[in-house]
């Protein structure tokens, strides 16, 4: 499909408004929280998603059997709650015409929604959720045939970097810190695994975790200050990091933050302000408009939504690009229907050239021995950013060039 293959060399000079749809439409749904703690992830991802959208249907929209069909989207907010996300996904599943999701924020509505869409084969493509249950669930269960795809770094990569990067700056005394909710018990499994399988080197001197909208972190900081940590490895969202940031700085303990991508949201960046500086985190996209492939994604988001920066870039260039892959599959499926898009996606014969890289068949047929078969991400697309006056950057500027790659495989 030409839309797809070009979209950012011709697309991205378009203006985005709003489409009258015609007739004969694709439904495709886009599913997050578009409010509550997790918003900058859920409407950055929508945004970015939406952003494509509009290129692909100015164009003309997608080639679906030799006739262009436009897309129409259906937004539901999920609120980052896990039994609203199952009613969302129950009410999307039953709709009867929608070819396929785009969307999930939050690990927990993942595990809690997408059994609906499993039971129907509704196509799915997780982002920016990382939490590893998100799939593992599925292989756990045996699934033979997953219409489930995800397109984010998931948790076992950023676990991976984040105790590697703790290693090289020399710790051996870390505490953990996570939330309560699935992601965060998630991310933190994730961690003492990785602790394991890199040899133990990181004692783990305090374990503490803290739930949803809590403000004040001085117990657990406490504990980890008496207990000799030299760093931080945490897993939450936004607020309650920030709650982390300047508990720490509060109290004295200058020990740096190394945790999730979810460090780069700006409800963690503005509400830490200062205290904030420094966080690491993984990333698969950098809004530096001195990197040249994300430079015309970070201009037309800017020139779309009126903003100067986005809430989460992270989740909008995946956003952008999981609605990019999505098109090239109804395309080369031929048809609508959620089963002929699910095997497209396994077998997807055209280079996508996105905002964070050039999809090159990024999901292969699913196997319930090895998810990495669903999953597109791998630890050579993922860089470590740091915190640095209100934006994120690159942590070691000489990882610059994995940004600036042509092939994410």
């Amino acid at each position: 499909m030409k839309v797809s293959r070009s979209i950012l060399a011709v697309l991205l000079a378009t203006s985005f408004s709003t489409v009258s749809m015609a007739a004969d439409v694709v439904k495709i749904a886009i599913t997050g929280p578009f409010s509550g703690g997790s918003a900058p992830m859920g409407l950055s991802m929508r945004d970015g998603a939406k952003l494509a959208v509009s290129q692909i249907n100015q164009s003309g929209g997608i080639t679906v059997a030799g006739k262009k069909m436009k897309i129409e989207l259906i937004e539901r907010d999920d609120e980052g709650k896990n039994d609203r996300g199952a009613l969302v996904a129950q009410e999307i599943s039953s709709m009867g015409d929608i070819s396929a999701v785009i969307g999930t924020v939050n690990t927990g509505v993942a595990v809690m929604g997408d059994k609906y869409y499993v039971e129907k084969g509704i196509v799915k493509i997780i982002t920016p959720a990382a939490g590893s249950a998100s799939m593992t669930q599925w292989s756990k269960a045996g699934v033979k045939d997953l219409p489930i795809f995800r397109f984010a770094s998931h948790d076992g990569i950023q676990a991976q970097m984040v105790v590697e990067k703790a290693l090289r700056l020399g710790f051996t005394r870390v505490a953990i810190l996570h939330d309560a909710t699935n992601y965060g018990v998630s991310g933190r499994d994730d961690l003492i695994d990785q602790i394991k399988k890199q040899g133990n080197k990181l004692n783990v001197v305090a374990l503490e975790k803290f739930a949803i909208g809590d403000k004040d972190m001085t117990g657990q900081l406490i504990k980890a200050k008496a207990a000799g940590a030299q760093a931080i490895l945490i897993w939450g969202i936004g607020p309650e990091l920030a709650a982390v940031a300047s508990g720490k700085e509060k109290l004295g303990f200058k020990v740096p933050m190394i945790g999730g991508w979810t460090l780069s949201m700006s409800n963690f960046i503005d509400t830490a302000g200062a205290s904030g500086n420094g966080a690491l985190m993984p990333q698969t996209f950098i809004e530096d408009e001195s990197i040249a492939r994300a430079k015309p994604f970070i201009l037309a988001y800017h020139k779309a939504y009126g903003v100067a920066r986005i809430p989460s870039p992270v989740s909008a260039a995946q956003g952008y690009d999981a609605a990019l892959l999505l098109a090239e599959a109804i395309h080369e499926a031929g048809s609508t229907a959620p089963s002929k898009i699910k095997l497209s996606l396994e077998n997807l014969k055209v280079t996508v050239k996105g905002s964070i890289a050039d999809w090159k068949k990024p999901w292969t047929r699913w196997n319930p021995l090895n998810v990495e078969t669903h999953e597109a991400f791998r630890r050579a697309t993922t860089v470590m950013g740091k915190v640095q006056n209100g934006r994120v950057i690159l942590a070691n500027p000489s990882e610059k060039f994995v940004l600036e790659r042509t092939n994410a495989n």
